[in-house]
């Protein structure tokens, strides 16, 4: 499922750390990697000359700091505006995963400081890993999955499944949260999925391949509530669901409305204190 991922460094951040992680999941080792650095237009001739000797040095170093076999890695130099490159490069390799890190800026900052991460993840329809530059990347064991009856949702349990199934000990956490906008939180419960029809179908999922499973849930502001679940729980990543409400005729358009608005994604990609996989469904 995971066949082709997309590495865009900057030379700052976890995102090589995060691949490297990445790649001792089983399911993942033969996975072809593209890493991709953007050099940005310069105004001067000499200093783009000097932006693409750093930006070559730039991936020297991350591919050097991977270690992957040489048949699995290959690397694009590339001019232009990062956010636009990092989609268009994406489409080329037709990429299963974007992997990316994130300065975890809020979303009003994210528009004023012209967020990558945040534009990338609004223009692209592909499954995006961000790795903010504040946490520490943990070997993966203890996934989470916010479950709701929705398509990405179930999209996100088959990426978690996928990851999990050939890991020993692994353990797929899957939680649901009971909205109060109110703010009032109540404990973290763990609960037997028969009541839940979509945590029991999942939990039926997830077995067919072996994979334990786990089910919590609370109530609350739901980006608060899984932000709080992910760090109780202690999880290594967490696979959120991010609906596509963007009219078709929109689609090459970043949705500023939803960046500046009380996006559920946004907040967990804010907040979150593990790095979070982000997945939409296309129709």
């Amino acid at each position: 499922m995971i066949e082709k991922i997309l590495l865009a460094v900057s030379g700052l951040g976890h995102a090589e750390e995060m691949l490297k992680t990445l790649k001792e999941v089983p399911s993942i080792q033969h996975a072809k990697v593209t890493v991709l650095h953007v050099v940005p237009p310069q105004s001067t001739a000499a200093a783009m000359t000097d932006k693409w000797e750093e930006g070559g040095k730039i991936l020297a170093n991350a591919i050097q700091s991977l270690n992957l076999d040489p048949s699995q890695v290959s690397s694009i130099l590339r001019q232009g505006d990062p956010k636009d490159v990092v989609c268009q490069v994406a489409d080329e390799i037709d990429a299963d995963l974007i992997i990316m890190g994130s300065r975890g800026l809020k979303r009003l900052q994210s528009i004023l400081a012209n967020s990558v991460s945040q534009y990338v993840f609004q223009l692209s329809s592909r499954p995006m890993l961000l790795v903010k530059d504040d946490i520490y990347v943990k070997k993966i064991k203890r996934v989470m999955v916010a479950m709701d009856n929705s398509d990405s949702a179930k999209h996100c349990l088959s990426l978690a499944v996928f990851l999990l199934r050939d890991i020993p000990g692994g353990q797929l956490i899957l939680t649901n949260v009971t909205t109060d906008l109110r703010g009032k939180t109540a404990e973290v419960n763990e609960i037997v999925p028969d009541k839940n029809s979509f945590l029991a179908t999942a939990v039926a999922e997830a077995q067919k391949y072996g994979v334990q499973t786990r089910c919590f849930s609370s109530t609350g502001k739901p980006g608060e509530e899984i932000c709080r679940l992910a760090e109780e729980l202690n999880i290594d990543l967490l696979l959120l669901g991010s609906p596509d409400r963007r009219p078709s005729v929109a689609k090459s358009f970043v949705d500023i409305d939803r960046l500046v608005g009380a996006s559920l994604s946004d907040y967990v990609r804010v907040n979150a204190t593990c790095p979070v996989l982000l997945a939409r469904t296309v129709a």
